[in-house]
């Protein structure tokens, strides 16, 4: 049984392999892939998430939509939510961390600043 959820909301295949591939070094961790933000959405409302990476530009239904919703429904309070993306500009930073986003990582991402982020939200040694 898995001590951790952690759902990756990311559009591109690649990127999300990329993330499902550092975290997987985390011991106890289930992960679970969205491609988008509705996707999203409907994983996180039906079922239970500690830690939720969230790109940013996705089709559908962006990640500082899905943030001001998640962050609107009280069960999901708990969840931490780490922003994943390439608008490096301090004020869509600012906005994120607004809507209730807990950390904001720009793009090319590396394994350990993941890692090291996951683990801090987390609260793994």
């Amino acid at each position: 049984m898995a001590e951790h959820r952690i759902l990756i909301v990311e559009d591109s295949p690649t990127m999300r392999q990329l993330l499902l591939f550092a975290l997987k070094r985390l011991k106890g961790v289930d992960i679970v892939e969205a491609n988008d933000g509705m996707d999203g959405l409907r994983k996180v409302t039906s079922d239970h998430f500690d830690l939720a990476f969230v790109d940013i530009n996705m089709p559908v239904m962006d990640g500082l939509k899905l943030i001001s919703l998640i962050r609107g429904e009280q069960n999901l309070e708990q969840m931490s939510i780490c922003v994943i993306t390439t608008e490096g500009a301090s004020e869509d930073r600012e906005r994120a961390l607004a809507l209730g986003a807990n950390e904001y990582l720009t793009k090319p991402i590396q394994a350990n600043k993941v890692l090291a982020v996951a683990k801090s939200l987390l609260k793994i040694e």
